[in-house]
């Protein structure tokens, strides 16, 4: 895909990984709209992992499928986003696919998610369930379009190393 067809960047991984920070960053660089995926878990989502009651598939479809339609209005606007989602399973990042839609996986070891999860205050995921998000975890497959990118970097940093692996420049406002 060319860059000048993406309309819209999953910011993918599990807990800890930096989605929310790099997904802003790289919404602010492009002009584009920021679209937090957690902010449409539905209750009994919330409710669960709060209670560290990792979720299972039956959890995560209305979530994803609320995601999807978000990204579809949008795409349909000509209004490009930047989406921050775990999409941790290729099932799931099958919701999302689009036309235009590339995946930047932020990956990075074990020991640092758990510091930077437990270094958070007042988010709903609880250190204990990294391990049921690392089980679940496939990383993006060569044949899906996107990039993936270490964590072991600044934000600042992550996010133009993914503009540079997707091709687009900074300032890129649709």
């Amino acid at each position: 895909m060319t860059a000048s067809r993406v309309t819209t960047i999953v910011v993918m991984g599990v807990a800890g990984c930096g989605k929310s920070t790099v997904a802003a960053l790289l919404a602010e660089r492009l002009g584009w709209e920021l679209l937090e995926g957690d902010s449409l878990h539905p209750a009994g989502n919330v409710e669960r992992m709060s209670a560290g009651v990792p979720l299972d598939d039956a959890d995560r479809a209305p979530w994803l499928a609320a995601i999807a339609d978000r990204m579809r209005e949008r795409r349909a606007a000509g209004r490009p986003v930047v989406v921050a989602c775990s999409a941790l399973a290729r099932r799931y990042r099958d919701v999302l696919r689009g036309e235009g839609v590339v995946f930047a996986h932020l990956s990075g070891s074990r020991d640092l998610l758990e510091r930077r999860i437990a270094e958070r205050s007042g988010h709903f995921m609880k250190a204990g369930m990294l391990d049921s998000q690392l089980r679940t975890l496939e990383p993006l497959g060569a044949d899906e379009a996107g990039v993936t990118a270490d964590i072991d970097a600044e934000p600042d940093v992550l996010a133009a190393r993914i503009l540079g692996g997707l091709g687009l420049p900074e300032a890129l406002a649709a």
